[in-house]
Formats: C-alpha cells, structure tokens, sequence
C-alpha cells in the first residue's frame, strides 16, 4: 500500500504544478492588459508602464514564471487589486460557504442516490427500474444553469416559497443546493443500480437465498455492501468535480463562494484570485482522488492484495 501511497502522492504533485502552469500560461496568452483594466481606459500610457513595471509584466516570461511558482509554493498569489488584501485571505473567506453548499449537495445526493439506485438495482429490467433509469437520465443531462433557472421560476417566482438569490439563512441554501445534487444524484442512482445489478447475479447471491434468507436480509448484508465499493470511488471523485459545478451554480444563484469570486476575477483580470482560486481546487480534487484510493483499498480485500502483490 505504501508505495502506490507514494506514487498518488508523486502524481497529486505533478498535477498541482500542471495546474499551476496551464493557469500561469492561459492568463498571459488572454487578450487584454492587466494594468489598463486596473487603471481604466482613461490612463496614460506612462501610467500603464509604471503599473506593468510595479507588477513585473514587464520581466522576460520565463522569469514571471519562476517567480510565480516559487511564491505559490507558500502559498502566496499576490495582492487583489480589488480588494486590496492578500488573494488567498478573499478565497479562504469565500471558501466556508462553497464547503457549504458543496456539503449540503452531496449529503441530498448520497441520501437521495443510493435509495433509487436500490429499487432500480433490485429488480433489474421491469417497470421500477426502467422509470427510475429513465429519470436519472434525464437528471444527468440536465445543464446546471437551466435546472437552476427553472427552479427560480417554479419555487421563487411562481409559488413564492424560497429566495431566489443571495447566501443569507439557511432558505437561500436551498435552491442552489438542490441544483448542484441533481446530476449527482442521478450519478449515484445510476452507478449504484448497475453495480447492485451484477452484484445480484453472482452465486454467492444465489447461495444466500437458497439458504432461504429473506430478500431484504439478502440485500442489507451481502448485495448491498459488496456494491458500495465503486460508488464510493465514484462520489469521492465527484465532490472535487461539484466545486467546479458550483462555478455556475453560485454565478446563478449570486451564492457568494469561491466560484463566483472566480468568474468575477476572470472577468476583471485579477490575475491573482484566479490563479489562487483555480490551485485551491486542483489540490481539493487531486487529495479526493487519494481518499477515494484509500477507501477503495479499505473497502475491497482484492485491492489490497493486488496492491501488495
């Protein structure tokens, strides 16, 4: 175990610094200029030089890039122009309320996910399991801002019974919440009914109903728990992609967290929030992806075995 503990570690590494780099390189190739949106239209060419020479534009690319990755390191993106204040001290202070509703998400989406993936999963192919596939899949395809916007019309506009934006009580939580569950919870139903399925047709399954156990007690102690494994990988994996799900989400629903400070950087080229902000989340997916591999190597003896092998 320890050594493929190793090599995620190596990877998770390597793929911060290719975020870090493709961040660094996109920002410098987009058109504009950071020190004329800072300064306005109206400033003087020598007054734009001096805010590019201030803040090292004007330096030879290679060495923007090293002095770039060697202040990352420590975590330091620089000072937001608009907010006056250290880039990583605005995104921690965002961040509370992305952990929040990325939370609030996943617990409606592991509740909500693994009930219909059992109904579907225990009867494959009649009329339980052909509804609830049919659905999900619908639910999957869904575009995030289009099932927000519809739940703003239905549940604010119309029937009047919730907010339709802002982050202030717990009511504000509500919507953007059940936004960002609704693909992951199809998600989860759909992974949980396949691997329920196969896990129903193995022997051991038919041995523990030739024993005369109850279906239930068939599925609470054997089915049930031996197909939780790839559902475990996949909702590790899938909490670090909901962040950036919560880009449009919080944009949608003016829920004041990382993503919509993010959209709002990139838009006025605070080149030190985006960048911060981009690193915060490749670090929460990579170190997801490094939980869901421990769990897996926990859940399943298989993949210990073949990790010592």
């Amino acid at each position: 175990m320890f050594p493929r503990l190793v090599r995620r570690l190596g990877l998770m590494v390597f793929t911060v610094w290719g975020t870090l780099s493709l961040t660094f390189v996109i920002l410098r190739l987009a058109p504009g200029n950071q020190a004329t949106v800072q300064l306005g239209p109206e400033a003087t060419a020598a007054e734009v030089d001096a805010l590019r020479e201030e803040l090292g534009l004007n330096r030879p690319i290679f060495a923007q890039y090293l002095s770039y990755l060697r202040e990352a390191v420590t975590g330091d993106f620089g000072e937001s122009y608009r907010f006056h204040e250290s880039a990583m001290t605005v995104i921690l202070d965002r961040l509370p309320a992305t952990i929040l509703l990325t939370a609030t998400a996943t617990l409606l989406a592991l509740v909500l996910g693994p009930l219909l993936g059992i109904l579907a999963g225990r009867a494959p192919g009649r009329l339980a399991d052909r509804a609830i596939s049919a659905v999900t899949l619908v639910m999957q395809a869904l575009p995030s801002f289009w099932s927000g916007i519809m739940l703003i019309l239905l549940m604010a506009l119309t029937l009047r019974l919730l907010p339709s934006a802002g982050s202030g009580d717990a009511r504000h939580l509500v919507l953007p919440a059940i936004t960002l569950a609704i693909p992951f919870t199809a998600l989860v139903a759909r992974i949980t009914r396949s691997s329920l399925a196969e896990v129903t047709s193995e022997p051991y399954i038919l041995t523990a109903r030739s024993k005369g156990l109850s279906e239930r007690t068939v599925l609470a102690r054997h089915a049930v728990r031996n197909s939780v494994i790839p559902v475990v990988s996949i909702v590790a994996l899938h909490i670090g992609t909901l962040m950036g799900g919560a880009v449009i989400v919080e944009q949608v629903f003016a829920w004041q967290g990382v993503g919509s400070l993010l959209v709002s950087a990139v838009g006025n080229r605070d080149y030190a929030i985006v960048q911060g902000a981009t690193v915060l989340i490749a670090i929460v997916v990579v170190a997801l992806n490094l939980l869901a591999d421990v769990l897996n190597a926990r859940l399943d003896p298989r993949i210990r075995a073949g990790v010592a092998s």
